[in-house]
């Protein structure tokens, strides 16, 4: 079989050398094996990195015929330049494996990604076996995340990040999604073919800084919440239903202050917290219901989800 290795890159010329050496090797040792073609290759897509990231996948192409490289013309986001990397070399292999550049993914376990392709999976998972050497926040919040995205019936794969295979018949599925918000941790389970997971231990960042921090983290978490559930709208209408009928209850009440107990003078602080209460919900009501406006504006204007600089 002809694998292809898809690296989205941003600003990661501190470890690349690195991960072309471990990578080179690796697949020397699988073409040497049988167990890939000899035309398999490693594709970096530079998302607009602002350091020598680009000059250093030139280097590496044309040092060996295994690298090739794909240039944004600017930073388009890690989901929309990874599925760049799909799109564009997914009718040169017959299977491709996505990662990133950092080296905490377990390359060695792309072996065992190929034993299953020929098993008969289309789709195989990398799964983190823990998270023992992240921090306590990373943990927990990861933990919170996967767990609020079942509640909300996203689909995902727990302690699945990007590194997975996917099969060229998976890949042109995957192509039929035409998502502006990319979320492809909870698009690729959507495509309904055999899949299975190979798990691995995480290592730590070999170098260099995490390219998703809290922010963007959260902003990442939003985005598949977005994308793939409309529980946000059913919350609202519940919140709402509960609202309705406690003024009902309220209106009974001052009603049956007024008739028997000639008593209407209502509380300062009953009044300014239902005034507070109320408004803050509808507020927050109307920003979720803007976000999904929002997107569909976006999505409505068909902009192209990446734009390739040059092709290496």
């Amino acid at each position: 079989m002809k694998l292809g290795i898809v690296i989205p890159c941003y600003n990661e010329e501190e470890g690349l050398a690195e991960t072309s050496r471990r990578l080179q090797q690796l697949l020397d040792e699988m073409i040497a094996a049988g167990e890939i073609d000899k035309e398999s290759f490693v594709c970096y897509v530079d998302d607009g990195s602002k350091d020598n990231t680009w000059q250093l996948i030139e280097l590496f192409q044309k040092e060996s015929s295994l690298f090739r490289g794909i240039k944004l013309s600017r930073n388009f986001g890690h989901q929309n330049a990874l599925i760049a990397g799909l799109m564009q070399l997914k009718d040169q292999a017959d299977a491709l494996v996505s990662m990133d550049a950092d080296l905490q993914d377990d390359i060695s376990i792309v072996r065992e990604f190929v034993k299953k392709y020929k098993e008969g999976y289309d789709v195989v998972y990398g799964v983190r076996e823990d998270r023992s050497k992240d921090t306590g926040f990373k943990r927990r919040t990861a933990e919170f995340f996967y767990r609020f995205q079942h509640f909300m019936g996203i689909e995902t794969v727990h302690n699945h990040a990007d590194y997975r295979l996917l099969s060229h018949k998976a890949l042109d599925a995957l192509a039929q999604f035409k998502e502006v918000d990319l979320f492809l941790r909870g698009i690729v389970p959507l495509l309904g073919f055999r899949s299975c997971s190979v798990h691995y231990t995480r290592a730590e960042r070999f170098a260099g800084e995490t390219k998703y921090p809290l922010k963007k983290m959260i902003l990442f978490a939003l985005d598949g919440i977005a994308s793939f559930s409309i529980m946000p709208l059913r919350l609202i209408t519940i919140v709402g239903f509960i609202l309705f009928v406690v003024s009902l209850l309220a209106i009974v009440w001052i009603a049956l202050e007024k008739l028997f107990f000639d008593n209407t003078v209502q509380g300062w602080a009953s009044t300014m917290i239902s005034i507070y209460l109320i408004g803050g919900i509808q507020i927050m009501s109307l920003g979720i219901i803007g976000e999904y406006v929002g997107r569909n504006f976006q999505q409505s204007k068909e902009r192209p989800r990446y734009i390739i600089d040059k092709e290496i």
